[in-house]
């Protein structure tokens, strides 16, 4: 059966491996830190409530047994201080350590509250202003019990001078933040001088703790109270009761801080006060700092067992959701030249994948391709100029010119020709258009493909140099396709469709009007017929290259992108030695950070599972 002492040690062990992980309520990246709460959350602490000068520090230094808090009028604690207390076997010397100076040891506790000082003053500045980054500490001594507790800001109703007037609402809302936590104890400091109806502490705790399931009231400065007056309603439950019992303490009085009185004698005396007192005498057993220190341990126990069942199944969630984001981000690189090769050709293929399946319709993107076919092309041929180029006029023009001095007998068949090559030659502005227009969409489709394939997110270095190779392939390929489809152009002009032009007159004959004479063929009519004659053959044409060219951008730059998008790459990664391969398996920085922080998240969750395993207790 575990004792007290082993299940609240173990809890503050684990308490302090998430502190020193920053694994306490702040971001600690990752998957498993944005989905679940931290395993500190989950966790169960004391936070010490109270107004300015109720004696906070004064109960903190009684249950610690020493004097190691900063002193002073006004607001003194400027900042959250998470002091965690650790039992060590007797015989082993006192010591302290602050999370911001891990390897440092302090035995001297005056330094202790020097250093408390100086850390508060590079955050506040020697002012009265105050912040919510909190200053880590862990005391280790035999004298003290195993405990975890947060010294908070003293509760204020006025700002004073030096102070922003929000510092009231500004102390409250950052009291708030600890003690709304469903783990957390709330340890009330109440001072026997004051009514018990204006305590800040009691009146903070009843707003968050309705129940009184977590709230345990201290009745301070009880020596301080007037003659002929007592706490008795108060400590028996009567005035205010609470599920948990008062306690009564007795702090050091000034002459006795000024006279270094140690907490040995002061909690010797603050027994004989109990003791004898003949107000509190019957109360003595269950009163002082010693009582309320075993108390907390004792509830702090009680509230363990309940919890180990969901702190157990968070950490089994949390160690789960850490190694599928360790397999998410990457094994560590090994240095082998021959396992580097084989990790970079894994690398590519897995980038391969990704922008194959935004061609062919897996990821978006392939289909912009088929809008440059669809849409884009179509309306560019519809556009060129034909209209301007064999108007009336225009065909006159040409005609003439290509009859020279001597004109046309029959058909002006080199006019036909001019005619026909000026308009065709207008078809290459839109086959170029359309490859390029292509090439942009795979150099798109490139870039995106390198972002998401997860794989290569750690390796930045190598991004590059696959983006680099890609638009150099992605070059070549377009030079390629823009040569053929211009080809398709050119072939067009080089060899005009005969029979096209033959039926030509058959035509005429069928549907002319046979008292038209030669004369006419030199009239307007006739060269509105050849004008209508040319329409009509580049508009077979046009179509003719609106089915061709996607044939041939689709397979001199899409088929070859999906074939061998990097086969020059893969060439030249095959004759690299193994500090070039290792350099482009150089990890960005920030991502080499994020995983040893996530293994090392990792390896706390399990150690914490394993300590808790290894636990028993009662049933």
């Amino acid at each position: 059966m575990a004792t007290m002492e082993s299940l609240i040690s173990l809890v503050n062990r684990i308490q302090r491996a998430c502190t020193i992980l920053g694994d306490y309520g702040g971001d600690s990246g990752g998957a498993a830190a944005a989905s679940l709460p931290t395993l500190w959350e989950s966790l169960p602490s004391v936070a010490v409530v109270g107004g300015q000068s109720s004696g906070k520090s004064s109960v903190l230094e009684s249950i610690v047994g020493r004097d190691f808090l900063p002193r002073g009028s006004g607001i003194v604690t400027r900042r959250p201080l998470v002091l965690q207390l650790h039992k060590t076997e007797p015989g082993i010397t006192e010591y302290a350590e602050f999370l911001h100076k891990q390897r440092e040891r302090f035995t001297d506790f005056a330094m202790v509250r020097k250093e408390i000082q100086d850390e508060t003053d590079k955050i506040t500045g020697k002012s009265k202003q105050i912040s919510p980054v909190p200053i880590h500490l862990s005391i280790y001594s035999p004298n003290v019990v195993n405990l975890t507790l947060i010294d908070l800001p003293g509760l204020t109703k006025v700002a004073v001078e030096g102070q922003p007037e929000s510092i009231v609402k500004d102390i409250e809302n950052m009291v708030r933040l600890y003690v709304e936590k469903s783990n957390c104890i709330i340890l009330a400091i109440t001072p026997a001088n004051q009514d018990i109806a204006t305590s800040d502490a009691i009146k903070l705790a009843r707003e968050v703790d309705p129940t009184g399931e977590r709230t345990f009231g201290v009745l301070t400065k009880l020596d301080l109270m007037d003659k002929g007056t007592n706490a008795q309603d108060v400590l028996e439950g009567r005035a205010y009761p609470l599920q948990h019992p008062w306690v009564g303490i007795v702090n050091r009085s000034q002459a006795d801080i000024n006279k270094n009185v140690d907490m040995i004698a002061a909690r010797q005396r603050e027994r004989e006060f109990f003791s004898t007192s003949p107000d509190y005498g019957h109360l003595a057993g269950r009163m002082g700092s010693e009582y309320l220190a075993k108390l907390l341990s004792k509830h702090l126990e009680s509230v363990i067992k309940t919890r180990i069942p969901g702190i157990t199944s968070l950490i089994n969630r949390s160690i789960d959701d850490l190694e599928s984001e360790l397999d998410h981000l990457g094994r560590p690189v090994t240095i082998d030249a021959g396992a580097q090769l084989y990790t970079i050709l894994e690398l590519c293929r897995a980038f391969d994948r990704v922008f194959k399946e935004h061609l062919d319709g897996g990821r978006p993107g392939g289909d912009r391709i088929y809008g440059v076919f669809d849409y884009q092309l179509p309306t560019a041929l519809r556009k060129l100029p034909f209209d301007r180029h064999l108007s009336l006029q225009n065909v006159r023009k040409v005609v003439s010119e290509a009859d020279g001095y001597q004109p046309h007998l029959i058909a002006p068949e080199q006019g036909y020709r001019r005619l026909i090559d000026g308009a065709l030659n207008y078809f290459r502005g839109p086959a170029e258009a359309s490859v390029d227009a292509v090439h942009f969409i795979l150099k798109e489709i490139v870039r995106r493909s390198i972002g998401e394939t997860q794989e290569l997110k750690r390796f930045p270095t190598l991004q590059a140099e696959i983006a680099s190779a890609a638009y150099d392939a992605l070059e070549r390929f377009r030079e390629d396709s823009k040569k053929t489809t211009l080809r398709l152009v050119e072939m067009e002009s080089s060899y005009l469709t005969v029979d096209f032009f033959r039926k030509l007159p058959l035509e005429a004959e069928k549907g002319g009007d046979p008292t038209v004479s030669n004369v006419d063929r030199y009239a307007e009519g006739h060269f509105r017929r050849i004008g209508s004659n040319v329409s009509s053959y580049v508009g077979m044409v046009s179509q003719t290259l609106r089915n061709s060219i996607p044939k041939a951008v689709v397979h001199c730059q899409v088929k070859e992108a999906k074939r061998s998008l990097l086969d020059h790459f893969y060439t030249q990664v095959g004759k690299k030695e193994g500090k070039q391969l290792a350099a482009l398996l150089d990890e960005d920085p920030a991502l080499m950070e994020r995983r040893q922080k996530c293994a090392r998240r990792l390896e706390l969750y399990k150690n914490a599972r394993d300590e808790i395993d290894s636990v028993s207790w009662a049933a």
